[in-house]
């Protein structure tokens, strides 16, 4: 017995001593979590004076930064005299043009940012500085964004955090918050519908109804800190950090060069602004919904291209409409439908380049894709015919083969029957 407790102590020993260790680690990394002697804190919670907007998961609390931190002063006393200390470099609310540099203490020092987060980039203020958002505000114009206006004051948290003013779906919102007052924007001449426009754009329903966080939002487009509206020099690229192909086909054509000796912008001038559609075939050709009319007239070049490789895209869709319809018979009638299924992607991926080939404004590149298109569409259609005719094969066999067996069994029933009356009759 005695050697039993032996062995179970030698064993039981290491492992309480390693739970002991856990649970004291766990108890420590809690401790690191909060701030450090934050009598600030304290006491604004006991006559229930914290900030509106305070909230106990803000990013800075679990880097152990206190009230003090910001706002100076010494967070160690509970003498509201000496806490609030010029002396202790107590400072008390920022002034609003001085926001940017406060947070720039941290932020723009790479020793200090590099303890948080290796990666992150540390020239926030001097982008925010080159936006309009910044210049305005050195001028002295009180109601531009500053950093609290984006990331709020008390409750900042990071961007990958759903509750974050700045996480992706909540952009949009947090933008229209000065964007969205129509009384502030009528200062600047500038639009207050952005968010409406936005909402129902094929960008907008992607991220705020289909919860896509791969589509662009208000800072894809116009930047974060160093936000500006893009001009036209740089419209296609930043349109063509999503849409590359897009992007290189359209700035090596005679259009591109156009565009530019006309003032016109890029993508927007065809696409819109923050109420981009969904591209569809209707935008090209002479067609009252096209955007081609805008610029070109009967007889015009412009005119002519744009009509061809309209008539190239919709000849390519009947073809795929054809050959899915009879797809879709082939699935009903249960036949073999894979292989028709991969042609029919490949012809959806054609349909897909021959609207980007659009781009290079050349009737001849988008008809030689289309008529690829056409090819595989029509060999799915033959598929699809020959899986149809063998649905009609079987059901006909079937049918034979029925008839034959009823036949075969009718005739043995009457054969019994006139044995079975030869032999009543013996």
């Amino acid at each position: 017995m005695k050697k039993r407790f032996f062995y179970l102590a030698i064993y039981a020993l290491p492992l309480l001593f390693l739970l002991g260790f856990t649970q004291k680690e766990k108890k420590d990394i809690k401790k690191e979590a909060l701030p450090k002697e934050d009598q600030c804190y304290t006491c604004h919670k006991e006559v229930e004076i914290l900030p509106k907007d305070f909230s106990q998961n803000d990013a800075h609390r679990y880097a152990n930064l206190s009230c003090s931190s910001c706002h100076g002063g010494d967070p160690t006393s509970a003498d509201e005299t000496i806490a609030k200390s010029s002396s202790k470099g107590f400072v008390g609310v920022p002034k609003r043009q001085d926001i940017p540099k406060l947070c720039g203490k941290c932020h723009s020092n790479i020793d200090i940012m590099r303890v948080y987060q290796p990666r992150i980039a540390t020239d926030q203020v001097a982008q925010y500085y080159t936006s309009v958002h910044g210049k305005k505000l050195l001028s002295g114009d009180q109601n531009v964004a500053e950093c609290s206006s984006c990331h709020s004051s008390h409750n900042i948290l990071p961007a990958k955090d759903p509750r974050s003013t700045v996480y992706a779906l909540n952009i949009p919102n947090t933008c229209n918050k000065c964007h969205g007052n129509k009384e502030l924007m009528k200062k600047y001449n500038i639009p207050s519908n952005q968010l409406e426009e936005y909402s129902k754009s094929v960008h907008g329903e992607a991220l705020l109804k289909n919860k896509d966080l791969g589509a662009p939002s208000c800072n894809d487009c116009h930047g974060n800190h160093g936000a500006m509206p893009p001009g036209i020099a740089s419209i296609s690229h930043v349109c063509g950090t999503c849409h590359t192909s897009n992007m290189e086909y359209f700035t090596t054509t005679k259009m591109a060069k156009s565009f530019e000796e006309m003032n016109f912008h890029a993508c927007e001038q065809c696409h819109g602004y923050h109420a981009v559609q969904k591209p569809s075939t209707a935008m090209i050709g002479v067609n009252k919904e096209s955007q081609c009319i805008e610029c070109h007239t009967p007889g015009d070049e412009g005119y002519a291209v744009s009509k061809k490789i309209k008539e190239s895209l919709v000849k390519l869709n009947n073809y795929y409409e054809s050959a899915n319809a009879n797809f879709l018979e082939v699935r009903q009638k249960g036949m073999n439908d894979v292989e028709i299924g991969f042609l029919l992607q490949d012809v959806k991926q054609t349909i897909i380049q021959s609207r980007t080939l659009i781009h290079t404004f050349d009737s001849t590149k988008v008809s030689a894709k289309t008529e690829e298109g056409i090819n595989i569409a029509v060999k799915a259609s033959l598929l699809a015919k020959k899986e149809i005719d063998e649905y009609y094969t079987r059901r006909n066999g079937f049918a034979a083969a029925t008839v034959v067996f009823l036949i075969i069994v009718i005739t043995l029933y009457l054969k019994i029957k006139e044995k079975e009356k030869k032999t009543n009759q013996k």
